[in-house]
């Protein structure tokens, strides 16, 4: 056990300048990022009286608005064989969109902002992506990416830190979120957000490959049976994993404060953040379906969890839960798409991977919304519904993922 733990730090430490410098980027990106997006569907809520219909779909074309970029971006970094500059572009034009947040007035110009951020997103993420699986062995692909998911999420503990110690100076225990609040978070959510810039600028590197290929059109045929089966799973999971922003106004709708959410979500990163390495390593070593498998199951127990739940105590474990799931799934997953794709397609199939995504989180959040409080003169079935849909899917979709069997072997183990 010792030597295992021994080799585990070696190869930790001895990850290439790429993998640190872009997790450095996510770290500092997500510290901003996290300070403004977990308290957004409050500001919409509590200060513009946005009901959560309009806020699922906020969230839904925030997301959907990237996904065809996310296809193009993967696809054009291939073409051009450039992952960096790409993701450079992808990280400015978010940095560049979240002081306008300080301004917004208006559930139509948080949207719009919203919807800004995002595009910066949808350019930056299939770039990254290959650009980190472009710089690691196989072998060690899944420490990399737990590795990155690891860095992105303490920033987003950090984030949180900040942002709850200034609930906590501004409003202390209030439990609505007031406007000079919000506006002082934006504000210094900006720092980080250009440090991220900086970091990806200077500490990355183009990785040259190693044969020329010719580029194929952008198609799922191309990406392999393998990939579509894999993409026809994951879309069932998604289609019922709505925005984490109904998990915090289903919180808030239990009697969770805004500074209790704010500590609540610290802890549930710090979870995240522990659990992203040891998984990705763990993965390398007994597979990547077995991981996502116990993640999705994990996430169908909180969701319905969330949807019982009575009490305020509930709310705080299942939350806690919740990191365990993101944990073991979302640098898994990304090391398997790599896992199933030709080298050379990489860019592609992470363009097409987080552009189907991208596309399932506006239906997911609409239905969310409309669930929960319907459309029109019909009420909906009230909070807990978009939670029991969530949990019913993701059980129906482990199942599927436990059922099949894959003909690339490489890392992907029954």
């Amino acid at each position: 056990m010792t030597e295992k733990n021994t080799e585990s730090r070696v190869r930790l430490r001895d990850l290439p300048r790429n993998i640190l410098a872009v997790s450095l980027t996510s770290f500092f990106m997500d510290i901003s990022s996290e300070m403004v997006i977990n308290i957004l569907p409050l500001f919409l809520s509590n200060v513009l009286g946005v009901k959560t219909n309009l806020i699922g779909l906020i969230e839904g074309v925030a997301e959907a608005t990237a996904s065809l970029l996310k296809m193009i971006s993967g696809w054009l970094s291939d073409k051009l064989k450039t992952r960096k500059w790409l993701a450079v572009l992808g990280y400015g034009i978010s940095a560049l969109a979240k002081p306008f947040f300080y301004f917004a007035n208006s559930w139509g110009a948080v949207a719009a902002i919203r919807w800004a951020d995002r595009v910066g997103k949808g350019i930056r993420t299939a770039p990254r992506d290959a650009l980190v699986a472009d710089s690691i062995e196989e072998k060690q692909r899944g420490l990399a990416f737990g590795f990155h998911r690891a860095a992105d999420t303490l920033g987003a503990v950090l984030g949180l830190v900040i942002a709850a110690l200034v609930v906590w100076l501004t409003q202390r225990s209030s439990g609505l979120l007031t406007v000079s609040t919000f506006r002082l978070i934006v504000l210094l959510s900006l720092v980080p957000a250009f440090l991220a810039v900086l970091s990806l600028i200077i500490g990355t590197k183009e990785v040259k490959s190693k044969e020329e290929h010719t580029l194929p059109k952008i198609s799922m045929k191309a990406l392999g049976k393998d990939f579509i089966a894999f993409m026809l799973i994951v879309s069932l999971f998604d289609i019922g994993n709505s925005s984490d922003a109904f998990l915090t106004l289903r919180a808030q709708e239990r009697g969770v404060s805004v500074l209790g959410i704010l500590i609540m979500l610290i802890v549930f990163n710090l979870v995240y953040t522990l659990i992203s390495t040891p998984a990705g390593i763990l993965s390398d070593k007994v597979g990547r379906k077995k991981m996502i498998v116990i993640g999705w199951l994990i996430y169908a127990g909180v969701y319905f969890g969330f949807g019982l739940a009575q009490e305020i105590w509930h709310i705080v474990v299942f939350y806690i839960i919740y990191g365990l799931y993101y944990g073991l799934t979302y640098g898994t997953i990304k090391a398997m798409v790599a896992d199933i794709v030709p080298e050379e397609l990489r860019g592609t199939a992470y363009g097409t991977y987080n552009g189907i995504i991208g596309i399932l989180d506006f239906p997911a959040s609409l239905i969310a919304g409309v669930l929960w409080q319907g459309v029109g003169t019909w009420e909906g079935f009230g909070p807990s519904a978009p939670f029991l849909f969530g949990g019913a899917t993701a059980l129906v979709a482990a199942i599927l993922m436990a059922s099949w069997t894959p003909t690339t072997k490489k890392q992907i183990k029954d």
